[in-house]
């Protein structure tokens, strides 16, 4: 392989806009990231579900409107 052709690759600090830091491997030094595992809803817990069967049912009833 050609040298000085590829980036350096070693190590990098990850921190989120709630505090956490944590190290990774990259080209990069430093990324700022503003949601992570601990604060995103789908992982605490905090989810909201969404009731998709009621939309399901509101187009097939449109779509059966629009069939005949």
């Amino acid at each position: 392989m050609k040298k000085d052709v590829h980036p350096n690759y070693g190590p990098a600090t990850v921190s989120c806009a709630c505090g956490k830091v944590w190290e990774i491997m990259s080209t990069r030094k430093e990324y700022k990231v503003n949601i992570c595992s601990n604060c995103h809803p789908f992982f605490t817990g905090k989810q909201k579900l969404v009731d998709a069967a009621g939309r399901v049912e509101k187009f097939n009833r449109r779509y059966q409107k629009a069939a005949k």
